[in-house]
């Protein structure tokens, strides 16, 4: 599989296509939000319970927990959801986006958001015409949110295809004997591979593919599915690039709360795992997912949700203390405030 300059230039290119589409996303959403979308989004996250739900329904739906988290940021960058709203929509992602995992077990079907797009600039692109109130600005976030979604398929297009080449990862087979330092490695491996992939949904399929090839145990690969999540995060990073302070304190929230999730399921993965094995055993009359390959998919999209949804639980209450820690982490800008000042002078 060669990979030359040609191949850096097109991710970069896609890359620079993804931030453009947030940066347009986040303008024309900051132009058009009037009160009304202001209060119905406030509604919709006025408690950390009710952002979880409807983070979790945005990424069920939308098929994407990338996209959720790169709406979530454009918000917070727009004044339209607090840090404080904007952790709860952030955790309730990582929960939806678990969904993929048991449709790729059930179905091997994954929705291609990009096919979308064309029919979004149909509706957008002549929005851009109108002088009609704020149409114009709608027009410009519909065309933002299409160029976004092309981003992210052109990236997922660019990168080497590591998805249909499952025995190009058969020399991971060898660094699965070590214990705790084979879960830490292969948490890295799956974060490394999500942020190559540009999806935890794309990475959760190769993971899928190399069990069923019987290329990795059941214990490892629910270590590089704990990767994904903590891989999935750059996304929001990225987009929180082209934002201002806030924005990049809720990409920072999104990768803390990842992060600790994880750390904490590493050291009490070989207690839980044996655990979730025996109640789906029990429970759904699979077989033993650390000796059956065929049991492996499902028994990795119920780890999958059973860590993320326990990591809500856990977390939630924690919710504050993430908002002043990435306060503390991520500075105020001197030059944002003095521009504040400025544009409130009569």
């Amino acid at each position: 599989m060669e990979f030359g300059f040609w191949d850096a230039i097109q991710i970069v290119g896609a890359l620079a296509f993804f931030v453009y589409g947030m940066k347009l996303m986040s303008d024309g959403i900051q132009r058009a939000a009037g009160s009304q979308l202001r209060n119905i989004l406030r509604t919709m996250t006025k408690n950390r319970y009710l952002g979880v739900f409807t983070g979790f329904l945005i990424t069920a739906l939308l098929q994407s927990s990338s996209a959720t988290t790169v709406m979530t940021v454009s918000f917070v960058n727009a004044g339209l959801l607090t840090l404080l709203e904007s952790a709860g929509v952030m955790m309730g992602a990582n929960i939806g986006t678990t969904i993929t995992g048991w449709l790729i077990s059930f179905l091997g079907f994954k929705v291609k958001l990009a096919h979308y797009s064309i029919p979004l600039f149909a509706i957008g692109v002549p929005m851009l015409f109108m002088n009609k109130g704020k149409l114009r600005y709608w027009g410009q976030f519909i065309v933002g949110f299409a160029i976004l979604f092309m981003g992210l398929s052109e990236l997922k297009g660019a990168v080497p295809d590591i998805k249909s080449n499952p025995e190009v990862l058969d020399f991971l087979k060898g660094f699965t004997h070590w214990g705790f330092f084979s879960r830490v490695f292969f948490v890295l491996v799956g974060t490394v591979v999500t942020i190559v992939v540009q999806s935890s949904s794309a990475a959760m399929a190769i993971t899928l593919t190399m069990c069923a090839n019987g290329l990795l145990p059941f214990d490892v690969a629910a270590a590089m599915i704990l990767g994904e999540n903590i891989g999935t995060t750059i996304t929001a990073e990225l987009a929180s690039l082209v934002g201002n302070t806030n924005a990049k304190r809720s990409a920072r929230i999104h990768s803390m709360f990842n992060i600790i999730g994880v750390t904490w399921m590493v050291v009490l993965m070989p207690f839980l795992l044996p655990l979730l094995a025996t109640f789906m055993q029990n429970t759904f009359g699979l077989a033993d997912p650390f000796t059956d390959t065929a049991a492996m998919p499902l028994a990795l999209s119920a780890f999958h949700t059973a860590f993320n949804l326990t990591n809500v639980l856990v977390l939630l209450a924690f919710v504050p203390w993430l908002v002043k820690v990435a306060t503390w982490s991520v500075k105020d800008k001197e030059e944002e405030d003095d521009d504040a000042k400025i544009k409130f002078i009569s």
